[in-house]
């Protein structure tokens, strides 16, 4: 008989190869495929920390050659740049805190990989992820502390359908140890901490946020210094820009007030970072928009509300729009993402647009 093509994302990491190594095993025929996202001019220390950094590609294809399957790498830098780099720069000009790798997931990967496959002519696709679905439904993975199901709340019920995520019910020590015992290249390689198209070291965020909003003139002149002001409304500082901060930040506000300050708010209109103490970061609601919803789940509801990745989430009634916080909640940022959970089942999300 012929065997089911699956195609597998090969992040060049242990994850995806340790997936592509249990697909093969399972019998299906595996192609890898490889997405270059981004160029990466940074090199030293630390660079191998990032995903998708450039020598993901070469050990991808180590991987594919050591297993005996072919490997594939796609140009997809113009898509990346415009869905999920842009958005990024946007949302910090905005005093916002982006996810980029649930955009990156919900408008660049997944779709692409589809795409890819139907080309090939695979049924299925598969990623190093740990998720699971069941019955076209998805769920946190195995191993609460990798869980990454979070970051794919919006992939639509067709895609879902068509997903393996080989690890979803592993830990990531069980995978480590089968890279290992399998002699996969690159099997003691670190883990993947810094985002993809980020430089390392402290500020890398800030001096990538102006870098690229210096090139673009109605952009350059949103990065403006502005006050820090307390939760009197006193003036008790300043700053070099809003981008440089986040809701819950407590260090490198660059202020002494004689206790612990937090960023509460941040006002892009103004210019203006709000700081407090810890009790005032708490939420009773926040507003959403772009929800997705999985195809059997309505509203109003009672859930689970994670309000951001290793957040362990508070109950939460969602209506629409919205989410009343039945626990308390702190430091819940907008431009994150909300994901309501019933259990360890993803029901949806949205993003956040504001908090009270």
């Amino acid at each position: 008989m012929e065997k089911e093509r699956v195609i597998v994302a090969m992040s060049g990491g242990v994850d995806s190869s340790v997936a592509a190594a249990r697909l093969l095993d399972a019998g299906y025929d595996v192609v890898g495929c490889t997405l270059h996202l981004w160029d990466y001019p940074e090199s030293g220390p630390g660079s191998h920390a990032r995903c998708c950094a450039p020598e993901d590609q070469y050990d991808a294809r180590r991987v594919a050659d050591a297993l005996g399957f072919p490997h594939f790498t796609f140009d997809r830098r113009a898509l990346f740049a415009k869905n999920v780099v842009e958005p990024f720069v946007e949302a910090y000009l905005a005093g916002e805190t982006p996810s980029p790798c649930t955009a990156c997931n919900r408008t660049v990967k997944l779709f692409e990989l589809v795409d890819i496959a139907r080309k090939l002519g695979a049924e299925k696709v598969a990623t190093g992820h740990y998720a699971r679905v069941k019955d076209g439904r998805l769920f946190a993975g195995r191993d609460a502390s990798k869980d990454q199901s979070y970051f794919l709340y919006a992939t639509p019920q067709a895609i879902l359908e068509r997903m393996l995520f080989p690890l979803g019910d592993s830990t990531k020590e069980e995978v480590r140890a089968e890279a290992v015992s399998r002699n996969l290249p690159g099997a003691t390689k670190g883990e993947s901490q810094e985002l993809c198209f980020v430089g390392d070291g402290a500020g890398a965020y800030a001096r990538f946020v102006e870098d690229r909003a210096k090139a673009q003139p109605s952009h350059s002149a949103r990065l403006r210094p502005g006050p820090i002001v307390d939760d009197t409304g006193r003036v008790v500082g300043a700053h070099d820009g809003i981008h440089r901060f986040t809701v819950g930040q407590r260090k490198g506000l660059g202020i002494a007030l004689g206790e612990a300050a937090f960023v509460t708010r941040i006002s892009a209109a103004d210019s203006t970072v709000h700081v407090g103490p810890k009790t005032s970061l708490a939420a009773t609601r926040a507003k959403l928009r772009d929800i997705v919803l999985a195809s059997d789940v309505t509203l109003p509801r009672e859930a689970l509300a994670r309000v951001r990745y290793r957040h362990k989430g508070v109950r939460a009634l969602a209506t629409g729009d919205s989410l009343e916080f039945l626990d308390s909640a702190g430091a819940v940022a907008p431009g994150q993402v909300a994901v309501l959970y019933d259990g360890d089942r993803v029901l949806g999300g949205g993003t956040i647009t504001e908090v009270t």
